[in-house]
């Protein structure tokens, strides 16, 4: 079993955690506001800003999320082992 954190470890956990639902949902409501076509043109340039970066946070969150599994995924010899997934447990 490891005992120390990489360098990799130590910056993930020292970020600020993203609420990837609540981005979601306001990157959904940005989209609902810019599908409607009520918006002037600068209106929708700043809220097609707003969804990008929301979209990129995201990601950012979803590849932490995976970096973090495949950290968690690796065994005492650094070799990635697969487990089945068990929603039961």
């Amino acid at each position: 079993m490891r005992t120390g954190l990489t360098e990799f470890e130590m910056n993930m956990t020292a970020k600020k955690p993203l609420n990837l639902e609540k981005s979601l949902s306001g990157l959904e409501t940005l989209v609902e506001e810019l599908e409607g076509g009520e918006l002037p043109l600068d209106k929708a340039m700043q809220k097609f800003e707003e969804g990008v970066k929301l979209t990129r946070e995201c990601q950012a969150a979803l590849k932490e999320a995976e970096q973090k599994v495949k950290i968690l995924l690796h065994d005492s010899e650094g070799e990635e082992s697969l487990e089945s997934f068990d929603p039961g447990d």
